[in-house]
C-alpha cells in the first residue's frame, strides 16, 4: 500500500491529535496549529483525489488486524476524498476570514476550546466520509454534534445559548434516530460494514423477510439524518443556529457540516443499503416531497426575516431542500445534481455569512435592513462579494448557483410523476430567491440617508481574500462546470461498485 493511500487515515488521527494540541497549547498557538491541520488535511485529500481519479477506482483501508466483518475499514473512491478536500478548504478560508470576528466574540479563555472544536469538526466530517462502517460513522456524528455545539455556544450572549441549547435538542433527537435505526439493521442483518450490509439486506429482501424491520430501520436513519442537515420541516433550530453564530462559525455550520451529514446518507443508500432497496421502500418519495417544500417554505420565511444573517441562514435551510430533493429523484443524473448543489452552497454561503458581517461592521455591527441601506458603499468590497453570492444564489448563469438548478431541471424531465413538483418547485423556488436575495442586493447599493452617521470602513485586504476566492471558484464552476460534473458522475457510479 502506497503512503498516499494512508492519507485518509493520517488526516481523521491528525484531526484528533491537534484537538488535544489545541487544548494544551498556549491561545496564540491555537489558531496556527488549527491553519496549519486544515492546510495540510486539503493537500492530503487531494493527493488522494489524485491517486484515486489516476487509477480509476476506489479502495479499502483496513483498520487494525480483524478483517471484515469484524473490524473496521475506511473507503477512498471519488467522493470521499472530493468532499474531504472541499471541506478542508472551506473551512480553512471561513477560518481565515473570521478570524477578527472570533478573537471579538470569543472571550480570551475559550478561544483555545474553539480551536479544539475546529479540530474535532474537521475529523468528525473527514471520519463521516471516509468511513465504511455504520457504527463508526454514528460515533463521528456524535464526535461533530459536540464540537458544532462548541461551535455555537462559545460565542457569549443570552440569544446565543439559546440557539446552542436548541441546536443540542434537535441533534439529540437526529442522533437518537439513528442509532435505532443501525441497531435494527444490525438485529436483522448482524453486519455494520457497509459491502456486508449491502450484501446481506439484499438478500433479505429479496427473499421477503423482515422487509417491515428493515424499512423502519431506513426510515430512522434517514429521518435522523435529515433532522440534523436541517432537512424541512426539521430546521427550527438553524436559523438561530447559523444566525447567532461568530461569523466563521456561521461559515463552517452552513457550509461544511449540514453537507457531511447528507453525504453520509449518500454513502449509506449507495453502499450500505443498496439504491434499489431504498427505493423500494418509497423513502426516496419522501425525501423528495421534504426537498421541495424546504425549497418553497423555508424561502417565504427568509423574506419575512427582520436580519441579514436570519435571512442567510433561512436560505441555508431552503438550500438544503434542493440537496434532499436531488437525493429523492432516486436516480443516478439526480444524485449528481445533489452533490453539485453541495459543492455551489459550500463556496457560496460563506461568501455571504463573510461579506454579511463585513456589512454589519460597516453599520456599526447593525443586521437590521433599513442599517444596512448604503453599506456597499461604505465597505466596498464586502458589498461586491454580497452581491456576487446574492446572484449565484438566485441562479444567474456563469455563476455556480445556476448549475445545479441546471441540473436538476434537466433530470426533471426524465422522470415519471415527479416531473412537474420538481420543476414548478424549482421555478417558485427561484422567484422566492429574487425577490429576497435581490432585493438585499439592490438595497446596500442604495444611497444612505442624509443624515446617516456611518462613515466608510478601511478594506483589510487579508480578510476579504477568503472572499473573493470563494467569487473566483464561483465564477469558475458557473462557466466551467463539465470537468466537475463529469469527475462527481464518476464518483456516484463508483459508489454503487
Amino acid at each position: 500500500m502506497s503512503v498516499v493511500q494512508n492519507f485518509p487515515m493520517f488526516s481523521i488521527v491528525l484531526g484528533l491529535l491537534c484537538a488535544i494540541a489545541c487544548f494544551a497549547a498556549p491561545r496564540a498557538w491555537g489558531r496556527r496549529i488549527t491553519l496549519a491541520l486544515l492546510l495540510l488535511s486539503g493537500v492530503m485529500q487531494g493527493c488522494v483525489l489524485w491517486y484515486c481519479y489516476v487509477n480509476q477506482a476506489s479502495y479499502r483501508y483496513q483498520l487494525g488486524h480483524y478483517p471484515a466483518p469484524w473490524g473496521s475499514e475506511l473507503t477512498a473512491g471519488l467522493l470521499e476524498p472530493g468532499m474531504g478536500l472541499l471541506f478542508s478548504v472551506v473551512m480553512l478560508l471561513s477560518v481565515i476570514g473570521g478570524g477578527r470576528h472570533v478573537g471579538h466574540d470569543v472571550a480570551d479563555g475559550k478561544q483555545h476550546l474553539y480551536w479544539v472544536a475546529v479540530d474535532l469538526t474537521l475529523a468528525a466530517l473527514l471520519a463521516m466520509c471516509y468511513t465504511d462502517d455504520i457504527f463508526t460513522a454514528y460515533v463521528f456524528i456524535e464526535i461533530c454534534t459536540i464540537a458544532a455545539c462548541a461551535l455555537l455556544a462559545v460565542r457569549e450572549g443570552g440569544r446565543n445559548l439559546i440557539a446552542s441549547v436548541r441546536y443540542m435538542v434537535f441533534a439529540l433527537i437526529g442522533s437518537s434516530l439513528f442509532l435505532i435505526g443501525v441497531v435494527f439493521t444490525y438485529a436483522v442483518t448482524g453486519q455494520l460494514l457497509f459491502p456486508q450490509l449491502r450484501q446481506a439486506v439484499a438478500a433479505l429482501w429479496e427473499a421477503g423477510t423482515y422487509r417491515f424491520a428493515m424499512t423502519v430501520a431506513i426510515a430512522l436513519m434517514t429521518a435522523g439524518l435529515a433532522v440534523k442537515s436541517g432537512c424541512f420541516p426539521f430546521h427550527g433550530w438553524l436559523p438561530d443556529a447559523h444566525s447567532q453564530a461568530t461569523t466563521a462559525s456561521s461559515c463552517i455550520l452552513s457550509g461544511v457540516i449540514v453537507k457531511g451529514y447528507a453525504v453520509l446518507l449518500i454513502k449509506i443508500i449507495c453502499r450500505g443499503l443498496g439504491a434499489q432497496v431504498f427505493m423500494a421502500t418509497g423513502a426516496q418519495n419522501v425525501l423528495l416531497l421534504l426537498g421541495l417544500g424546504g425549497m418553497v417554505w423555508c424561502s417565504i420565511d427568509a423574506i419575512f426575516a427582520k436580519r441579514l444573517k436570519v435571512m442567510i441562514a433561512f436560505s441555508s435551510a431552503a438550500q438544503i431542500g434542493y440537496i434532499f430533493m436531488g437525493i429523492g429523484m432516486g436516480t443516478a443524473a439526480g444524485l449528481t445534481a445533489a452533490v453539485l448543489q453541495m459543492v455551489s452552497h459550500a463556496i457560496t454561503k460563506p461568501m455571504l455569512f463573510l461579506a454579511g458581517s463585513q456589512l454589519s461592521d460597516a453599520s456599526h455591527g447593525r443586521m437590521d435592513f433599513p442599517s444596512l441601506r448604503g453599506a456597499g458603499h461604505r465597505n466596498v468590497p464586502a458589498g461586491i462579494l454580497f452581491t456576487v453570492g446574492a446572484l449565484s444564489m438566485v441562479g444567474v448563469p456563469l455563476l455556480a448557483g445556476f448549475v445545479p438548478k441546471l441540473y436538476f431541471a434537466r433530470e426533471a424531465f426524465a422522470l415519471g410523476w415527479q416531473r412537474w413538483p420538481v420543476l414548478l418547485g424549482l421555478a417558485a423556488s427561484t422567484v422566492l430567491n429574487v425577490l429576497y436575495f435581490l432585493y438585499t442586493a439592490v438595497l446596500i447599493w442604495l444611497p444612505q440617508e442624509a443624515d446617516c452617521r456611518f462613515k466608510p470602513v478601511k478594506p483589510h485586504w487579508d480578510e476579504y481574500l477568503p472572499g473573493f476566492i470563494f467569487a473566483g471558484l464561483n465564477v469558475a464552476m458557473g462557466i466551467h462546470p463539465g470537468p466537475l460534473a463529469a469527475l462527481i458522475d464518476r464518483a456516484v457510479a463508483l459508489l454503487g461498485r
